[in-house]
């Protein structure tokens, strides 16, 4: 890949130099100094990835995230010296389009590279197989369904998905009464962290979902790890490995598949602004079987990937501004 560096700290740049260094087939297109000329470098020659810092002069590394992804969107990775002192700054930056966060590398002895490193490089390979080989989801085994009918919405986002959850959900009312469950693409240590920050966005409950929970009336369920998520013939969540091929992690269109799977009464499928087309097939499943299904439209889009792609397949009954979406899931609940 090649791989832009937006970083003011000569040692922090030479750190991931090193790191991209490891690997033949990574090379260093360019390096900024700062967000402002990071913006301008990827209009001149748009890299495969950004590795972005939060704390840089004249732009910082959330308002750059939000310019490139405005202008020239590529995959943005934010490497910062603490993610955990820079939580919200994280969710602000995934909110404007960065995928992932991981912390700086150190400098250190050649052939005894630091956890961070081996992350980094991780974080590397996985955004390279999500943007180019996304592989077909597998369904989940048909099975019988005896619960009684309920309610439920399904809700899917990539990059720039916390900040459209957050309107969204904030837009909600309190007595809402259908279950929510959101596949968000996010790394399972900030799964809790990110559950507590929407939580205060809005009157409902957010909150991770636990393994062999139901869902709940006005509760909005966050897959919380690196696995996938499922519905299960019973109505609980289930988390599962498989497929493990799948660049996706959690991936949206295995819980989407499982909805028409198991799912018997109402559903109401939604795909928001992220990169690539995790969602696109099982929002046109749950369309197949009869559920209603909306994608966000571009214009609102911090990332137009999955909703595009949604739209391409005719996957949504449906497109629509970020501003509506939350009165059609309430008119939904209603119902």
């Amino acid at each position: 890949m090649n791989i832009g560096i937006a970083n003011d700290l000569p040692l922090a740049v030479e750190a991931l130099r090193r790191v991209i260094a490891l690997r033949p087939e990574h090379r260093v297109l360019w390096v900024a100094a700062d967000g402002e000329e990071a913006a301008g470098f990827c209009a001149a020659q748009t890299p495969d990835v950004v590795l972005m810092d939060l704390i840089m002069p004249r732009l910082d590394g959330v308002e750059a995230t939000r310019r490139i992804m405005a202008r020239t969107p590529c995959p943005i990775l934010i490497v910062t010296s603490s993610v955990g002192a820079n939580t919200w700054r994280v969710y602000e930056a995934m909110g404007a389009g960065a995928l992932d966060a991981v912390d700086t590398p150190t400098l250190a002895v050649p052939g005894n590279h630091d956890n961070n490193a081996q992350l980094l490089l991780r974080k590397l390979d996985q955004i390279g197989r999500l943007m180019d080989k996304p592989a077909a989801p597998r369904r989940a085994p048909v099975a019988p369904f005896t619960r009684d009918a309920r309610r439920l919405v399904s809700i899917g986002a990539s990059a720039g998905g916390p900040a459209a959850l957050a309107t969204v959900l904030g837009s909600l009312p309190a007595d809402f009464a259908a279950p929510i469950v959101i596949v968000q693409h996010v790394d399972e240590v900030f799964a809790s962290g990110m559950a507590q920050w929407l939580d205060s966005q809005t009157p409902l409950t957010v909150r991770t979902a636990c393994e062999g929970e139901l869902p709940r009336a006005g509760v909005a369920l966050l897959a919380a790890t690196n696995d996938h998520m499922l519905l299960m013939q019973d109505g609980a969540l289930h988390y599962t490995r498989e497929p493990a091929e799948l660049p996706y992690r959690p991936s949206v269109d295995v819980f989407f598949h499982s909805v028409v799977e198991h799912w018997a009464g109402a559903a109401l499928g939604v795909l928001l602004t992220g990169m690539g087309r995790d969602g696109a097939i099982g929002l046109k499943a749950m369309r197949a079987k009869g559920y209603d299904t909306i994608a966000q439209d571009e214009a609102t889009s911090a990332v137009y990937g999955m909703p595009k792609a949604a739209a391409t397949l005719g996957a949504a009954r449906r497109i629509l501004p970020l501003g509506r979406i939350a009165g059609e899931l309430a008119a939904f609940a209603r119902q």
